[in-house]
């Protein structure tokens, strides 16, 4: 087998790959092996008809397609290997089968995309604005009372509803006097004020007693995601079985060591102001450096070939999915629920996929500039890490994380090296005060944007896996990890 490279424009590459007469051959008949059980010719048993026979009906043509899809992967997947030794390769490749003709050489061609070179712009002193980490009173009074009520106690209470209460009610929801799929419930909790139901439905509960029945009367809204009841007058047949109220601790000593590992209330108040203070540093130092390599991105020339970006796509998309099954959803049922499919979540995923290009791009030319490497003390600080944030032995960690892949793991230690040293060179400058009338338009815009009813599914369940997903694709890391591109885009054709 051998293969010769030819570089196109635009940061491209085509990469002709010849495969022996006799490997194409083999291939031919593994595919008739894999298939004889189907061919069927009168005066044979089925899965008994000779190849020749079959041929000679057929044509010899017969299984070089399925010959080409056993023998392309791992004909790429070896050139990959040799290939990268003189080319970046930084794509899924596109395959195109050039020559294929029994007793000859089989050949096959694969386009991809090589890792562009940029014009790295400023990356030394670039400036961006001072964060504010200081810890105000009324953030760490939150912090307390956050805590305050996740440690409240939830009794039953023999009073009528107030605001706050949570109930247990059974409903049934009817439209034109016809009950609708989805708008049933019994034993249901339901916490007064949390609007997780549409319109005033809570509002309608409050002051009613245990075991009274009573109708609430509502309105979908114009855009519920149910396109049947949209904008539609409702009425629920509501009972309520059990009313419970929050009882909340006093915030003394108790509390404290109720709540943490401290005796004493003032001790835990200023535990929960260095946890907030370690958190905004943190978030700060997150901030600068996405700020800084904003910058530098805007100041650099970057082209990114199209098969590159795509590629990330692919990989990004794939990344969800399987997040989505740690959730315990599929793909499928995924699009299914939020009424969208592969090709408009590749679209959704494109600046994400820019960006995280852009930024390795721009990591990489920095580390490049600045000759900044891995050493032996940075790979075994990095191990340290890993073991004590998982708690594992450190060879333990060498197998897992590095083995193999040891040129990736040296490789992610440079990334953060070249953030770590644009992150220390910025200058920091004071944020731009916010004017009143900025903050009065702000405060405006926050208000209408809580003042907007909720929605209530009628699977909801289903609705907070899919939100999850959501933010779960949102959330998708920028950072870049170089990932080898060996499995075939496309099967012959």
């Amino acid at each position: 087998m051998g293969f010769k490279i030819e570089k196109l424009e635009g940061s491209m590459a085509k990469i002709t790959i010849d495969v022996s007469a006799e490997e194409f051959e083999a291939a031919c008949e593994k595919a008739y092996q894999k298939n004889k059980k189907r061919i069927s010719i009168p005066g044979f048993r089925a899965g008994k008809v000779p190849r020749a026979v079959a041929e000679k009906m057929y044509g010899k043509e017969m299984f070089f397609e399925e010959a080409a899809n056993i023998i392309i992967p791992d004909a790429y997947e070896k050139t990959y290997d040799e290939a990268i030794k003189e080319i970046e390769i930084a794509s899924a490749p596109k395959i195109e089968v050039v020559d294929m003709e029994a007793g000859k050489p089989f050949v096959f061609s694969a386009e991809v995309a090589l890792k562009p070179e940029i014009g790295l712009g400023k990356y030394k002193g670039v400036e961006v604005e001072k964060i504010d980490t200081a810890v105000t009173e009324d953030e760490i009074n939150a912090a307390i009372e956050k805590e305050r009520q996740n440690a409240a106690r939830i009794v039953s209470v023999d009073r009528a509803v107030k605001n706050g209460d949570t109930v247990t009610i059974d409903f049934e929801g009817f439209v034109d006097g016809v009950a609708f799929e989805g708008g049933k419930g019994e034993n249901y909790n339901l916490e007064i004020g949390s609007h997780s139901f549409i319109d005033n439905f809570e509002d309608q509960i409050i002051g009613k007693n245990k075991d009274d029945e009573f109708d609430v009367n509502v309105t979908f809204p114009e855009n519920y995601q149910a396109a049947n009841l949209a904008g539609k007058p409702a009425v629920f047949k509501v009972k309520i079985h059990e009313i419970k109220e929050k009882q909340l601790a006093e915030l003394d000593d108790d509390f404290a060591s109720d709540v943490s590992s401290y005796d004493t209330f003032a001790e835990y108040k200023e535990s929960v102001k260095k946890n907030l203070t370690d958190k905004k540093e943190e978030d700060a130092k997150k901030q600068k450096e996405d700020a800084a390599v904003d910058a530098i991105i805007a100041d650099s020339k970057i082209e990114i070939p199209e098969m590159m970006l795509a590629t990330t796509q692919r990989e990004m998309l794939d990344e969800f999915a399987q997040r989505l099954r740690y959730q315990g959803m599929n793909i499928e049922q995924y699009f299914k629920y939020t009424g969208t499919n592969a090709e408009i979540m590749m679209e959704q995923v494109k600046p994400q996929a820019e960006k995280k290009i852009q930024t390795q791009l721009v990591l990489e030319a920095v580390a490049k500039a600045e000759n900044i490497e891995a050493t032996e003390d940075d790979i075994k600080a990095e191990i340290k890490e890993i073991a004590d944030t998982y708690h594992m032995e450190e060879d333990k960690v060498k197998e897992t994380f590095v083995g193999e892949r040891e040129d990736l793991f040296k490789k992610d230690i440079v990334m953060k090296k070249a953030l770590d040293f644009i992150r220390d060179n910025v200058k920091e400058k004071a944020a731009k005060k916010t004017t009143a009338k900025k903050a009065e338009k702000t405060e405006d815009a926050a208000a209408e944007k809580e003042e907007k009813p909720k929605k209530t599914t009628t699977k909801k369940a289903t609705a907070e896996k899919a939100e999850k997903a959501d933010k779960a694709a949102d959330a998708t890391e920028e950072k870049p990890k170089k990932t080898r591109a060996k499995k075939s885009e496309e099967k012959s054709e």
